[in-house]
């Protein structure tokens, strides 16, 4: 199964898509991360990533696009993936759509999750995140076992550039201009699943984006 999980920056995209690629025996594929490995890579593509990375800019499709191909060809074919992040724009669903079409499978489902520009505020200003696995966390909503460390790993978390307000509403507003087309081509295209509740627990809104998965005929 493919499964494409849409949402702004900080709606619960990582979190769902990590729990559902772990019971369904999916691959997670999660663009920020795959970015930020790209880019501390000496690699032709690493290379070309990293100032993007380092200025917090948007990675140009050409390049996201050639990442996310360059994944899918080192999979074993056997096991589907959950997309958390990518794609962003209609040119990247087109293109994701040709490069799986190219492998004999298709997108079955595209979930949506919603939530307030107040609530991702939030959310982005006690978000903190593993140096070195890169689990994610929150100082009051999920915090670690022990302050200041990853509970996987030991790690010492941090707050993203990212995730800093100034740099976060940025964020919210390209996603915004650069999202909205992508949602009504796969709302067009009858594979979009708004999951409405994206602020309630996280185990409610896992409950309503299973019961879409398993609605797939």
């Amino acid at each position: 199964m493919y499964l494409v999980i849409l949402g702004a920056p900080g709606a619960g995209k990582g979190t769902q898509a990590s729990r559902l690629a772990k019971e369904m025996g999916l691959v997670h594929i999660a663009s920020g991360n795959l970015l930020r490995e790209a880019a501390r890579s000496d690699s032709p593509l690493g290379l070309q990533v990293r100032p993007y990375v380092e200025k917090g800019a948007l990675v140009p499709d050409d390049i996201i696009i050639a990442l996310i191909k360059d994944k899918l060809g080192n999979l074993d074919q056997a096991r589907g993936v959950v997309f958390d992040g990518f794609p962003r724009t209609r040119e990247q669903a087109q293109a994701l759509g040709a490069a799986l079409s190219s492998m004999g499978k298709a997108i079955d489902r595209v979930l949506y999750i919603k939530v307030s520009e107040a609530e991702l505020v939030r959310r982005s200003a006690g978000r903190l995140a593993c140096l070195a696995c890169e689990a994610t966390y929150h100082v009051q909503d999920n915090p670690p076992r022990v302050p200041g460390r990853c509970d996987q790993c030991g790690g010492e978390l941090y707050q993203r550039p990212d995730d800093k307000e100034e740099r976060f509403r940025r964020r919210l507003r390209i996603y915004e201009e650069r999202t909205a087309p992508l949602i009504d081509y796969y709302k067009q295209a009858g594979l979009l699943v708004e999951i409405t509740n994206g602020e309630e627990e996280i185990d409610k809104v896992y409950e309503e984006l299973m019961a879409a998965v398993r609605a797939v005929g």
